[in-house]
């Protein structure tokens, strides 16, 4: 029986790796596979869409996140009717500036689509094949299958079979996927509903959170720096239907925009303003004093923050991760 083939350490190539290159800049990177997760009703399948307009025009996505190298994209929706992948594809073209003419977006119209049967494999691969897309979007994972998504050994196979389309068509795949219940104090990767094998397999992922109207989107990249988080709305009545980028989404300050404490008027917006104003650790009994709050509720919205990740306790008090 022949050995596996062996290097010494000393002789492997020292050229260093080559630089990541961006799909959509600082949320999707080029070829990655990767999940949009989020709660029901929170804007995870406008998002994919608004994606996947940017990358089938060229355009930034939200408005913001430049795409260096558009290209064909194919989309399956399987939960929307197609009437309305058409409003909404409609609604973000009118905000991107451009019209559905003008893209070169392809919407796979199959009734249903299976990933645990071989013939809708074959049928997905075929058509990847064919039409060669710089990214497939598939919306959402739960009707692509009818499997135990707890289960790894069924889950894992699912996204090998994902991951070889990346690898072989040279192709990003973007899975969008609910959390699990009361998972709104977890971290977004902990939060996925079914096996921890869907949060490894991400090289790129984005999770949207809801808080009344404001959302809150974290990006995570497997080999890249992730931004600070973004918050989002949806659109006024009357305006088209897409998410906007917003600074200070109902007053909270984001994090790369912080507003002065005086100009804070929640308990939420006070506490995240000092911390966000300050260049060390703030202890407790400082904070609550200097944001007026009960004990209680500064705890409460403490342990909000730190089950986030947006802030970190340490022996000294709280800090905002940066």
């Amino acid at each position: 029986m022949s050995r596996l083939p062996l290097c010494r350490a000393r002789d492997l190539a020292a050229d260093s790796p080559p630089p990541r290159r961006w799909l959509v800049e600082s949320l999707w990177a080029e070829r990655a596979v990767g999940i949009l997760g989020g709660e029901p009703k929170c804007g995870k399948s406008l998002l994919a869409l608004d994606i996947a307009v940017a990358v089938a025009s060229g355009l930034p996505c939200l408005r913001r996140f430049a795409v260096e190298k558009p290209g064909r994209v194919l989309l399956y929706a399987a939960e929307d009717s197609l009437p309305v992948v058409r409003e909404r594809l409609d609604g973000i073209a009118s905000a991107a500036g451009t019209t559905l003419s003008a893209l070169d977006l392809f919407v796979i119209t199959a009734a249903t689509l299976r990933l645990d049967t071989e013939t809708d494999r074959g049928r997905l691969e075929e058509t990847v094949r064919q039409a060669r897309p710089r990214l497939l979007v598939l919306d959402p994972f739960v009707r692509l299958h009818a499997i135990d998504e707890n289960a790894a050994g069924e889950v894992a196979p699912l996204l090998g079979y994902l991951r070889r389309l990346e690898r072989t068509y040279e192709t990003a795949v973007l899975l969008v996927h609910h959390v699990r219940k009361g998972a709104a104090k977890l971290r977004g990767g902990q939060a996925l509903r079914g096996s921890s094998e869907l949060h490894a397999w991400g090289d790129s992922n984005l999770y949207l959170r809801r808080r009344g109207d404001t959302l809150r989107l974290a990006v995570e990249h497997r080999a890249a720096a992730a931004l600070n988080d973004l918050f989002l709305r949806f659109p006024a009545p009357g305006q088209p239907l897409s998410l906007e980028i917003v600074d200070e989404p109902g007053g909270e300050p984001a994090p790369d925009r912080v507003a002065p404490a005086s100009a804070a008027t929640t308990p939420d917006q006070r506490v995240w303003a000092a911390l966000a104003a300050a260049s060390t650790p703030v202890a407790l009994s400082d904070l609550r004093q200097s944001c007026r709050i009960r004990t209680s509720t500064l705890c409460a919205i403490l342990n909000a923050l730190t089950a986030e990740g947006t802030v970190r306790k340490t022996a000294a008090g709280y800090t905002v991760v940066r």
